[in-house]
């Protein structure tokens, strides 16, 4: 009774999961890591199969953060560069002074521009009209300035030209252009018509740009009180700058197998609504694409935002602040989301995801350390890699679970049922151990390295409330466990009741390789063994074979005869033992098939 109790309790507790599942997830990290995706959370590997949303920055996520200067719109024309037109006269050569000057672009040891993509694009933009910012930087020294900030989206520099004091600003159309009263012509200052510049702004966005409205003012000095109140009003328009990011390569690509996967992806931007559109067509995020603002998402309850945003795929104008009512609002309905971020002020937002994304290149320290995984390539396409690869070890962190439930099923069946049916106790604890933790230890850390599933990306999330026993997993562990211990039991009876010494071996090794058969038969969860090819994971035919041998060994060798209880066996019995497992496979083989047809399981 004691030996059948320990034997049990020895046969029922799953030694090698915790380890199996732990290594799988840290060579799953491993791997992301290698594809630019660094995990700072291990369960973060796993999660990323249930994610529903991907709700993403523009800029350098979903384009390729190279911006450039493409059109300026001044003086009534509008050219593609500085170099077209003759820089030394009015408004060319303060618009030029400006793109030059009001920006915090830095020269490395290479003389290569450094900081906000916007801003070096600025600076090319200058230098393509033979303005260089270090040239004249200290002709016209900057000696105040009111930083950006994303509530009025604007950024002012004032500089020293001569006896007077200029102020630079250039930001947003919405935001700089009601801030004008005149707009400077190459015939002198002339009163802007503000509706008239503003549809001339719109017009630029729909067709991709990245619109900025440039202006200026004169002070006699510099003014008592450096505030937006006292500097940003009474401006003269320059002109409008229109810059283009253009989409990274690979994200249409991305974008597509996010909906063939069930996921939905969202982009998030500060950029105009008409910008954000049109770069939403160009990456087809939606077939009806619907832009909501920061000021629309302000202006609704949060009950009335909730009820609206799964019908939304891009969001213009968002504060950092917005991207949290966001996160909330979807994870109302139950959505898995993942949000990037890459500003400190991105940090509630990163941390209320369920999955939060930081930046690896353009990102904070604040905003990585908020989140649970970092781009190292700041690239769309590298988190739904990760989506994916993330759904695979999921998988394969399942079959270890099947495998070893179905085997430890077969090893309390044949324990618990031996007595009733007339049968000495089939196997001693130290033989369970033996099972669990070879037959079942190396097979399943070999499991994790199997490969994607065929279709992988073609399926709908796994809801987080899912449980590990859905589609057909508890159904396969009691009919497949019964299945193994009837073949042991009944090679058992076979050779006990035939005479031979040598039963406890034969039942001991009968079991062991059955479940050797069974781990290569659910190498896929549909698929058959022979469609994924049997070499496919050299690390589970290595496992296998290393198996064969040690249970060889422990078979033929005396000093293991003594440890393990066992007996050589007859080329006859060893034949037996080989053959009858083959039962198994075949049998989950079928099983297999009658999935794929739909028959079980659906």
């Amino acid at each position: 009774m004691l030996l059948t109790a320990i034997s049990l309790a020895v046969a029922a507790i799953p030694e090698a999961l915790p380890a199996v599942v732990t290594i799988s997830l840290a060579m799953g990290a491993q791997k992301m890591g290698k594809h630019n995706a660094l995990m700072r959370r291990l369960p973060t590997v796993e999660s990323l199969g249930s994610v529903t949303y991907i709700c993403s920055d523009k800029t350098g996520t979903l384009t390729s953060n190279r911006m450039r200067v493409e059109r300026i719109d001044a003086d009534g024309t509008s050219i593609n560069s500085l170099s077209e037109i003759d820089i030394g006269s009015e408004p060319w050569q303060w618009l030029g002074r400006l793109l030059a000057l009001s920006t915090d672009v830095t020269l490395d040891e290479h003389d290569e521009p450094l900081g906000d993509p916007t801003e070096v694009a600025l600076y090319f933009g200058a230098l393509d009209g033979g303005i260089r910012k270090h040239d004249i930087e200290t002709d016209f020294p900057r000696i105040a300035e009111l930083a950006f900030d994303t509530s009025r989206r604007a950024m002012t520099t004032l500089h020293t030209i001569g006896d007077e004091v200029v102020a630079f600003t250039k930001g947003a159309p919405e935001a700089v252009i009601p801030c004008c009263t005149k707009q400077l012509h190459s015939t002198g200052d002339e009163a802007i018509d503000q509706q008239e510049i503003l549809q001339q702004a719109e017009e630029m966005a729909t067709e991709g740009y990245r619109v900025l409205a440039l202006a200026m003012r004169r002070f006699p000095h510099l003014p008592d009180c450096i505030t937006q109140e006292c500097i940003e009003t009474e401006l003269v328009l320059l002109g409008l700058v229109g810059l283009i990011d253009p989409p990274r390569t690979e994200v249409p690509a991305a974008i597509s197998a996010c909906k063939t996967a069930g996921i939905k992806p969202v982009m998030i931007t500060g950029d105009h609504p008409a910008t954000a559109s049109a770069i939403a067509r160009r990456l087809d995020i939606a077939s009806d694409i619907e832009v909501m603002t920061g000021s629309d998402i302000a202006a609704l309850s949060e009950e009335e935002f909730a009820d609206r945003v799964e019908e939304i795929s891009v969001y213009a104008r968002v504060s950092p602040e917005q991207k949290i009512a966001i996160v909330k609002a979807l994870q109302k309905h139950g959505e898995f989301v993942a949000m990037t971020g890459d500003g400190v002020n991105d940090a509630p937002a990163l941390k209320r995801a369920t999955i939060g994304i930081g930046m690896g290149k353009k990102g904070t320290d604040v905003a990585r350390e908020a989140s649970d995984m970092v781009l190292l390539d700041d690239n769309f396409a590298t988190i739904v890699h990760a989506v994916s690869e993330g759904r695979r070890i999921f998988d394969n962190i399942r079959k270890f679970i099947k495998y070893t439930m179905t085997s430890n099923a077969g090893e309390v069946w044949v324990l618990f049922l031996a007595p009733f049916i007339g049968l000495p106790l089939p196997l001693l604890p130290v033989q369970i151990l033996w099972i669990n933790l070879v037959t079942d230890g190396l097979p399943g850390l070999a499991l994790s390295a199997e490969h994607r599933e065929k279709g992988i990306m073609s399926r709908p999330p796994r809801r987080p409330e899912e449980t590990i026993f859905s589609h057909g997993m508890w159904q396969h562990v009691v009919w497949v466990g019964l299945f193994i211990a009837a073949l042991s039991l009944g090679a058992q009876a076979w050779a006990f009741h035939g005479g031979s010494d040598n039963w406890q071996t034969i039942v001991f090794t009968v079991l062991t390789f059955s479940q050797l058969m069974h781990v290569l038969a659910i190498r896929s969860e549909q698929e058959s063994l022979f469609s994924i090819g049997l070499f496919s994971n050299p690390a589970l035919i290595g496992a296998i074979l290393l198996t064969v041998s040690l249970q060889m060994m422990i078979i033929y060798v005396p000093f293991f005869n003594e440890i393990f209880h066992t007996s050589p066996l007859s080329a006859h019995d060893l034949l037996l033992c080989m053959l009858l497992p083959l039962v198994v496979f075949v049998a989950v083989e079928m099983e297999k098939y009658a999935v794929r047809q739909g028959w079980i399981y659906n």
